[in-house]
């Protein structure tokens, strides 16, 4: 296994223990790592290849396979999903064994409330992340970027529409308002 591979499984690894909310709500250290800190990936490749698993049928963990074969073909896809994957399903398990266990207990009850704001908060910075990594350029673009990212996430959000909509009329609104 080469030395970039061995970095994608131990980094989707690591940030699997702390992905509270899902693929989607690690987006952001996602990016800090593999676009700012490694190189590995461009603000443009990695703003696409989000938006192209995103769009994709099935789980928003595809992003997670986008980046280990960007980086480093099949066996970098392997790396990230076993990385990011493995722990999670360990500790899933263990928490529907716990919970079962504690199901009409009050502290479970609270702490699932408690929950719910720290997920939505990860989520909604992962938007901001992203919709800023589509903006190459000026402060004009990145502030277009985020109120297309606001907007579309008040449409998916209070509208009975498919999410695939609000990928089109952004990649639209993007390419008439930036010229890009």
């Amino acid at each position: 296994m080469s030395a970039v591979v061995w970095d994608l499984f131990l980094f989707f690894l690591k940030l699997s223990l702390v992905a509270v909310g899902g693929a989607n709500a690690a987006v952001p250290s996602m990016h800090h790592e593999v676009v700012e800190l490694r190189g590995w990936m461009t603000d443009a490749s990695f703003s696409q290849g989000y938006a192209l698993a995103s769009a994709a049928p099935g789980p928003n963990v595809l992003f997670v396979a986008v980046i280990g074969w960007h980086v480093a073909g099949w066996q970098g896809m392997a790396a990230s999903l076993i990385g990011f994957l493995g722990p999670t399903f360990v500790l899933a398990w263990a928490v529907a064994m716990l919970t079962q266990r504690l199901a009409g207990d009050a502290r479970m009850a609270a702490l699932r409330a408690g929950l719910v704001p720290v997920a939505v908060g990860l989520i909604l910075a992962t938007g901001l992340v992203t919709g800023a990594a589509a903006a190459r350029g000026t402060g004009t673009e990145v502030a277009v970027a985020v109120v297309i990212t606001f907007a579309s996430a008040i449409f998916v959000w209070r509208s009975r529409f498919s999410p695939i909509w609000t990928l089109l009329a952004g990649g639209l609104l993007g390419l008439v308002l930036l010229g890009q």
